[in-house]
């Protein structure tokens, strides 16, 4: 039994054995994880790169995941707010069956990365900590997938670095949109941090239920639940918290949709259209929100903007094409890869 398949059953049980446990019993089963994701079971082995970053001393967590035929190709997964490179396990083993190396980092702040007491969150300091790492390990040029905030830092990192990136690869990210300009009032640090302490596995189960999964659900997906409310549990709830405030912070305050026509990499979107995420959507006038995270003019407004871009749309999926239908969006993703 490979790795992959011994990971799958066991997210799949622990899924399966929290979707029908009675709310009560779940709740007192409920697993608590470290700041750093500690004890959560990630799809491959994993390493830590060391390095230094604004005066503090950090470590991100990542998988190298070795194809037993490689067609010469690496790929970069940059993965989203709410997810990990856990989260992953589906296309890291699509595309290593495909014959792609396939680089899968926990970004700093983010699950079993360093999550410090103080850092500047940015963009651009996130794709040079994520430069170095695969320079570390010897990647010069490779494919780069961004996931929700992870096209956000996909799309800084192809600005910042094209004659690293091969092809920049989009699914469903935010940022398409400037929700200041439009009318999303400007939330401080403290406020975000006010809100990421109220996070509990019921809201972010609905909120993926609506957003990510378009009304549907799987026993499949409450592992991701699980995952996230796990490290709100533990001792280490304030500073992941207090970690998130701030990458939320860097999210509303630095849109990348500007710079979309200043792209020059090859680029391939791939959007479920059923998507409605928008930062501070909740916070916005009730008149407002409605028009923020409509995906269906999102998709073909992003597509316009990046030239010669090349859009792939999923008509009844949501935020997370990749993990709603795997088959299906893995087939397009390969189809759409460079060669």
């Amino acid at each position: 039994m490979s790795y992959f398949t011994h990971i799958a059953r066991a997210i799949a049980g622990l899924s399966l054995a929290l979707a029908l446990a009675p709310a009560q019993a779940q709740s007192a089963a409920a697993p608590v994880y470290g700041a750093e994701l500690e004890e959560f079971a990630y799809p491959a082995p994993t390493q830590q790169y060391h390095f230094r970053s604004q005066r503090v001393d950090l470590q991100m967590t990542y998988m190298d995941v070795k194809p037993a035929s490689p067609n010469g190709r690496t790929v970069v997964l940059m993965h989203g707010k709410n997810f990990c490179g856990a989260t992953w396990a589906g296309t890291t083993k699509a595309l290593s069956d495909a014959g792609y190396r396939v680089v899968v980092p926990d970004q700093i702040g983010f699950c079993k990365s360093t999550k410090p007491q103080h850092y500047q969150y940015t963009f651009q300091q996130l794709a040079d900590n994520t430069r170095k790492l695969l320079a570390s390990i010897g990647v010069k040029k490779a494919i780069i997938i961004g996931h929700s905030t992870g096209g956000m830092l996909a799309t800084r990192y192809a600005l910042m670095y094209p004659e690293l990136t091969d092809q920049l690869v989009m699914i469903n990210p935010i940022g398409l949109e400037d929700w200041k300009n439009l009318g999303v009032p400007s939330l401080g640090v403290d406020q975000w941090y006010e809100r990421e302490l109220k996070l509990s596995a019921e809201r972010v189960r609905e909120y993926e239920r609506t957003t990510y999964y378009n009304g549907q659900w799987k026993p499949e997906y409450e592992v991701w639940v699980q995952m996230l409310a796990g490290m709100y549990r533990g001792k280490g709830k304030e500073l992941v918290a207090w970690n998130s405030a701030l990458i939320y912070d860097m999210i509303y305050t630095q849109p990348v949709v500007h710079e979309f026509p200043l792209i020059k990499t090859p680029t391939f979107l791939l959007m479920g259209l059923k998507d409605t995420t928008a930062i501070g959507k909740d916070a916005a006038p009730a008149d407002v929100r409605p028009t923020l995270g409509n995906y269906k003019v999102l998709a073909e407004t992003t597509r316009k903007a990046i030239p010669g871009s090349v859009l792939v749309t999923f008509p009844e999926m949501g935020h997370a094409p990749q993990m709603q239908d795997p088959v299906q969006f893995h087939k397009a993703l390969l189809k759409g890869l460079v060669r």
